[in-house]
């Protein structure tokens, strides 16, 4: 699956207007040169570099593959909406470490966390739904399969 990432908790990275636009030139493309960033946005070189060092320390950015699941094996994905009797973010902390979910956040109104679910087939998404239920804590978790995906998009932009 990946690594388990927990959003790192940091102080901000100052988004000033050529931050800005380098993340913006790098949502476009995640394999641009430094140097082709620097000459977009008229710094130099080892500037460019610093500064997307500095975002991805910060926790502003991650520069990853974007894989299609079922190319890579995964025939399975779904939401999972969980319910939490007591501490969400103890509750959170355990379903965080479960390979299969790739997408873990706290929710306001009737779901206390959803999590994105990637697995091999029914039988895997059967077994983490099973783990997830089985986290203290857990009260409910309730499975939406996805069947079709209409949009995913990672091109929000910087304000």
């Amino acid at each position: 699956m990946g690594k388990n990432r927990k959003m790192p908790q940091t102080s901000p990275v100052a988004l000033d207007d050529v931050n800005r636009a380098i993340v913006h030139l790098l949502q476009e493309d995640g394999r641009r040169s430094f140097a082709d960033i620097a000459k977009k946005v008229n710094r130099s070189e080892a500037s460019v570099r610093q500064r997307v060092a500095r975002l991805m320390r910060g926790g502003v950015i991650q520069i990853v593959a974007v894989t299609d699941q079922l190319q890579m094996g995964y025939s399975r994905a779904a939401m999972i909406a969980i319910r939490v009797d007591g501490d969400v973010d103890s509750a959170a902390d355990q379903i965080a470490l479960i390979d299969e979910v790739d997408y873990l956040v706290a929710t306001a109104g009737g779901v206390d966390l959803f999590a994105e679910v990637v697995a091999v087939d029914d039988e895997n998404l059967y077994d983490v739904v099973t783990r997830i239920r089985n986290v203290p804590g857990v009260r409910h978790a309730e499975s939406y399969v996805y069947f079709k995906l209409h949009k995913q998009t990672y091109q929000w932009g910087a304000r």
